[in-house]
């Protein structure tokens, strides 16, 4: 006999299809220590850097061009030819003229594409970055300057050039006596004294052709060289007195005109001295009768070369005279000269001086 033994509907069933189902697994432990925390804290300082750096650097670069310098005093340096870019930047680095190295070796490439002239170059207080490389970008190099006065003989002229310190090379020849032009002339830092020779010879042989081109007519001067030679005895007698030079240049005309020896004694010391400097003393009476072609108590006409450097003014004396008789003259004892048409009245002037000479 078979019992039936009923189920109930809500009853659980385990049938073949039933799946068992694994727990939830448990959540991994963290690792140890506070790396992931630190993370969290350090990432907002750097994008916060990243931002800065980013937004700021621009203006910061900006501003350091425009920047003041660190020189406080007027500085002279001179930038060797041939450095580079890197050798002028530790130059100007050494003598306190940079902010920063950096800041003008990307100012010189941007500025002046890295074509900085070589040269002397002054730097005044507080240049910035941008006005020294824009400065060594110009070649705005100092300019000096050397005076070769009137009347200086070449050999005078010479030794000034050699004393002259930033020139270089030597002079190799006294240059001839009469071609250099007394003026004051400019030069660089470097620049040789050849190079400086051949300007004031160059100026004095243009000067010369002008001059000779617009002289006045029927003057005893048959070229050139004779009316340079005639204005460096001008030159002599006259100094520094320019207004009399015209008046002076017309008594030596006129005795040329007349076939008279010009008895210069400016003639006599170059026979002396050779043009190497002053004489030292006064004439003497037998000066006079030194036997030297330069000697004009001795020779008519005029001395074989000049005698020193005429300026213009001489030269232009001597080429447009003032109209006189004269035939001599001698200091008057207040720095000028007395003329005379006559011998007589001539030696009434020198006595005149010789007066005024005495204690």
């Amino acid at each position: 006999m078979t019992e039936n033994t009923s189920v109930p509907d809500n009853a659980p069933q385990n049938t073949s299809t039933d799946r068992v189902t694994a727990p939830p697994s448990a959540p991994s432990p963290e690792p140890s220590g506070q790396a992931p925390r630190r993370k969290r804290i350090v990432l907002p300082y750097v994008l916060l850097l990243i931002f800065m750096l980013t937004f700021f650097s621009g203006p910061l670069f900006i501003i350091s061009l425009f920047a003041r310098g660190p020189l406080t005093e007027t500085k002279t340096i001179v930038i060797p030819r041939g450095s580079s870019v890197s050798e002028i930047t530790t130059l100007l680095d050494q003598n306190n003229i940079l902010i920063h190295p950096i800041l003008f070796r990307i100012t010189a490439r941007f500025l002046a594409k890295d074509q900085l002239k070589a040269g002397e170059y002054q730097f005044t207080p507080g240049l910035n970055v941008m006005e020294v490389a824009a400065l060594l970008r110009d070649g705005k190099v100092v300019l000096r300057q050397v005076t070769a006065a009137e009347g200086l003989t070449s050999h005078e002229i010479a030794t000034i050039l050699q004393n002259t310190p930033a020139l270089t090379g030597e002079v190799k020849t006294v240059p001839p006596e009469g071609s250099l032009l007394p003026e004051t002339y400019r030069f660089t830092h470097g620049d040789s004294r050849e190079s400086l020779i051949d300007r004031m010879q160059k100026d004095a042989a243009a000067m010369l052709a002008e001059l000779w081109e617009g002289r006045e007519g029927n003057l005893p001067l048959k070229s050139p060289r004779e009316a340079l030679i005639l204005a460096s005895i001008v030159e002599k007698e006259t100094g520094k007195l320019a207004a009399e030079r015209p008046l002076v240049a017309s008594v030596f005309i006129n005795r040329m005109r007349v076939r008279m020896p010009l008895q210069s004694d400016p003639t006599v010391i170059y026979a002396l001295t050779g043009g190497t400097g002053s004489l030292g003393r006064s004439l003497t009476r037998a000066d006079l009768s030194t036997d030297s072609p330069y000697n004009t108590y001795m020779n008519a006409g005029l001395p074989p070369t000049p005698i020193c450097n005429p300026g213009r003014a001489a030269m232009m004396a001597v080429l447009h005279p003032e109209k006189s008789d004269y035939l001599y003259f001698v200091a008057n004892g207040t720095g000028g000269h007395a003329f005379a048409k006559t011998l007589t009245e001539h030696n009434q002037n020198v006595a005149k001086w010789i007066s005024l000479s005495r204690p």
